[in-house]
């Protein structure tokens, strides 16, 4: 059903409702997409009622903009096309080295993770992780890497508290084995976490707000 509606959210993006109201009738719309202005003002009524469109009747001209629902669809169409053009056997995400709160340290450290990292990975990871803050243009290859693909770490359960379900995939920052993990329960959408046998800091003089690009293995 969403595969009919990506055309129309796309030409809508193009002209800038990805951000911001803009002027089109339902005419111009048809033009776009090459259908009569009966069936543009059709769709512009199926993309409200899914929820993928706000719409404001003004005084001369309705102003359509795309919802959050209606941009994460075409994020995903997006990501899809990146695996068929980009994303072969690696994806390179570029980022800046942050200071994390302390979390991955944490989670790396427990034996439930450690074990199956050593037998997945083949690496014991170092007691802590890299913080990576994504730059935003490569924001949907880091979604791709979440919805599916990698190495699934097994989640757990210790003195009463449970522990998610990690998302690994072998990569390499400057040539040096590394691995992304991805926990299925995270406050950032724009943090990548990388873990390596060594301190990845010290060993490649990384500092805060350094540049940093990681090769993230695909297979």
């Amino acid at each position: 059903m969403s595969d009919k509606f990506v055309g129309a959210l796309r030409q809508i993006a193009l002209m800038g409702g990805m951000h911001d109201y803009i002027a089109i009738s339902s005419r111009e719309l048809g033009d776009l997409l090459g259908m009569s202005q009966q069936s543009a003002s059709k769709r512009i009524l199926e993309l409200l009622d899914e929820g993928l469109i706000h719409r404001d009747l003004g005084a001369r001209r309705q102003r359509i903009r795309l919802t959050d629902k209606g941009a994460e669809l075409l994020r995903k169409e997006y990501s899809e096309y990146q695996k068929i053009f980009e994303m072969r056997d690696h994806v390179v995400i570029k980022g800046t080295v942050i200071t994390g709160m302390g979390e991955g340290q944490y989670y790396v450290t427990q034996a439930g993770y450690q074990d199956q990292f050593e037998q997945k990975l083949s690496f014991r990871p170092y007691d802590g992780t890299l913080n990576v803050r994504v730059s935003p243009a490569d924001i949907t290859k880091l979604d791709s890497l979440r919805r599916g693909g990698g190495m699934v770490v097994k989640g757990f359960e210790k003195n009463g508290r449970t522990f998610g379900d990690v998302r690994a995939y072998k990569a390499t920052i400057q040539n040096v084995d590394c691995a992304v993990v991805l926990p299925s329960r995270s406050h950032y959408n724009d943090v990548m976490e990388v873990v390596c046998k060594y301190h990845l800091r010290r060993t490649l003089g990384l500092r805060d707000g350094e540049p940093v690009e990681v090769r993230v293995s695909l297979t």
